[in-house]
């Protein structure tokens, strides 16, 4: 019998053939895994014939030991974050600013920003962070941050246009009839409409920012990514496995936990259930009315002896 209105539950045969692909797949994948495990932890042959150990043999994860190691990747995560974090907020800036510049009525404003706009999308993050530094002379973080910032921010500026676009025309056209400027309108009633909307898609191109801070190595600036390499110029290539296994456990958790954190606020400031949005406007006598009730015996209307009216 149908449970759904747009397909029927599977009978028995589908149940059996899903249950019998999904043991497949999770056989298939652990083979793999399997696979890739013998395959990194047999012993390699070198450019000279030597032969070395695997990639998982204890010779080569003997750094881990060593504190100086540990301390040069803590100072690496917090130069990536602290580019990040600066970046980030840089980036929020120029979207509002790309954002209102991109839905000017002028043209003499619309145009040019969205010229700006569709350059600073369209040219390379490694590129114009490089651009910065050689333009500008200036030292390799800031480049790193004007470049996420400015990459980061044209992104984030055609999320928000997008979202003040997808408003219905009656909340600009509401603002404008209780005498607000098209400008107050825009500042007042759309934007923040279009941000609180468009909010995921920012926290998530934040995400992508943190992980692009690793392009910052072009301008020599010691971020993450840079450290691993000078970790590995120092102790040797017999280390590189080792090496960029901890980063990439590092990168992981650093992600991971600012995904986390951009689902959260995203979740907390959205709608709440039964909250009145524009698109969902509160259904009058829902809640918060209680029904008119008359007494009984109580001439009502149209009530033959009271003269055919309320009494």
């Amino acid at each position: 019998m149908s449970t759904s209105v747009l397909y029927d539950a599977p009978g028995p045969k589908t149940r059996r053939n899903s249950m019998i692909a999904s043991v497949v797949s999770a056989i298939a994948i652990l083979a793999l895994l399997v696979w890739v495990y013998f395959i990194l932890a047999a012993p390699r042959i070198s450019a000279n014939g030597a032969e070395q150990p695997g990639l998982f043999d204890p010779s080569r994860t003997d750094i881990l030991g060593d504190p100086e190691v540990w301390g040069a990747f803590g100072r690496g995560v917090l130069n990536t974050l602290r580019m990040a974090g600066v970046a980030a907020v840089l980036a929020i800036i120029v979207g509002i600013l790309f954002s209102f510049g991109r839905t000017a009525a002028s043209k003499w404003i619309r145009i040019p920003t969205s010229i700006l706009l569709e350059f600073f999308r369209g040219i390379p993050l490694l590129l114009l962070i490089f651009f910065v530094f050689l333009l500008f002379s200036t030292g390799s973080y800031w480049a790193g941050v004007l470049g996420l910032g400015i990459y980061n921010g044209a992104i984030i500026g055609e999320a928000l246009r997008a979202g003040i676009g997808s408003l219905p025309k009656g909340q600009r056209e509401g603002g404008l009839s209780v005498g607000l400027t098209s400008l107050q309108t825009r500042f007042i009633i759309e934007f923040p409409q279009a941000f609180r909307q468009m909010l995921p898609i920012i926290l998530a191109q934040l995400v992508v920012l943190l992980k692009d801070t690793s392009l910052a190595y072009v301008v020599a600036y010691p971020e993450l990514s840079r450290t691993i390499k000078e970790l590995q110029n120092f102790y040797g290539s017999r280390y590189l496995f080792t090496l960029f296994a901890v980063g990439l456990v590092i990168y992981l958790v650093m992600n991971v936990s600012l995904s986390y954190i951009a689902r959260y606020i995203a979740k907390r400031s959205g709608p709440k259930d039964g909250a009145t949005t524009p698109d969902k406007p509160k259904i009058p006598g829902a809640d918060g009315t209680r029904a008119i009730t008359i007494p009984r015996g109580h001439a009502s209307y149209g009530d033959n002896s009271g003269g055919g009216g309320f009494s």
